[in-house]
């Protein structure tokens, strides 16, 4: 492990900080470059994140993705936090939380708002993000690719059902728009390019030489790219976060909670049916993520852009890369006493 990624934590505490700073100091530059999206996709992130994912795409064998199936349980245990259980126990901290412990802290008239910003952004599993962490766990990157692209094609089906379900509502409107542009540009692009880009790589030398000296130069590219989305995400809020940081700091502590508990069971279970563990920490990452745009976006459409649900959904984006990598160092951390489990001894 390099110098700078022994030091990740750090480098990540700076971006934050220097993220609010120039969010604060120059508003309109950074109101410029939020503007660059398309259906609710900021394209400046948009590069930056195929910048991050390229290299772990580039890693996988995509002829040996048919293994996936040997990994069955894996995604077994994915499927059921992201979907039976992180949707439903985001609701319950949410009530715990906003409508119980931090009531008299938070603005009445919009509490209810602040909850469905939660359960929206519990509603949407799993991004792109997923492959970095992944790949710094050592996870395998044929089951996260397969994960993810599950994950997408379950979310059509079930992400509008459930949310209108918790919500209370009878029907809703699902940003369509952003959620096929994100599918297409986070996943089916990128696996595209990495599919025809690793074929020409190992076709100019033999044994895969050249491919590995080009992984070996975009490794730092990537995580510079992880570390400027910090930058913009947080300059994006820099106005939000000091002119509200007690809100924003009462809204994080129940996405803080849910994606410890939602990792935690999956890793868990994972370690209980005797899953490896470069399965299991994928699982648990997959099953703590989430897909911010689309959360953004609904919420947006249903209360409106001032509202705080849209905030709700914003402080989820805020910590979803400080926690995700809080919960990789866990994982990493947790590795021998994760492959002393029995069952795994016998596998």
């Amino acid at each position: 492990m390099s110098l700078f990624e022994r030091y990740l934590s750090v480098w990540v505490l700076l971006c934050i900080g220097a993220g609010i700073a120039f969010g604060h100091w120059f508003p309109e530059a950074f109101t410029r470059l939020g503007a660059m999206e398309v259906a609710s996709v900021n394209l400046p992130v948009a590069v930056l994140v195929w910048l991050m994912i390229l290299p772990m795409l580039l890693k996988i064998d995509f002829r040996s993705l048919h293994e996936v199936r040997e990994h069955w349980k894996g995604v077994a245990v994915t499927l059921f936090v992201n979907w039976a259980v992180k949707p439903f126990s985001m609701a319950l901290l949410a009530w715990l939380f906003i409508r119980g412990l931090f009531a008299s802290w938070l603005p009445a008239e919009q509490i209810d708002s602040y909850i469905a910003g939660l359960i929206i952004l519990a509603a949407a599993p799993c991004t792109a993000m997923v492959f970095v962490w992944s790949h710094l766990t050592q996870g395998h990157p044929g089951f996260t690719l397969s994960q993810v692209a599950l994950n997408d094609v379950i979310m059509v089906f079930a992400f509008a059902p459930i949310v209108a379900l918790l919500l209370g509502i009878s029907s809703l409107h699902v940003p369509w728009a952003t959620l096929v542009l994100s599918v297409v540009l986070y996943i089916a692009l990128p696996v595209t390019v990495a599919v025809i880009a690793r074929r020409w790589l190992l076709s100019l030398e033999p044994g895969g030489a050249r491919l590995s000296k080009v992984l070996h130069r975009l490794q730092p590219l990537s995580l510079v790219a992880l570390l400027t989305t910090l930058v913009l995400l947080f300059g994006f809020q820099g106005k939000q976060i000091i002119d509200q940081p007690v809100i924003i700091f009462l809204l994080a502590i129940p996405i803080l909670v849910q994606v410890y508990f939602n990792s935690g069971l999956a890793y868990l279970l994972s370690r209980r049916l005797g899953v490896v563990h470069g399965i299991a920490a994928p699982a648990a990452l997959i099953g703590a993520s989430n897909f911010f745009e689309l959360a953004v976006a609904t919420a947006i459409g249903l209360y409106g852009l001032d509202s705080g649900a849209a905030l709700a959904t914003v402080v989820g984006v805020l910590v979803e890369v400080p926690v995700m990598l809080s919960v990789v160092r866990i994982v990493n951390g947790s590795r021998d006493w994760y492959e002393r489990s029995p069952r795994l001894a016998s596998v």
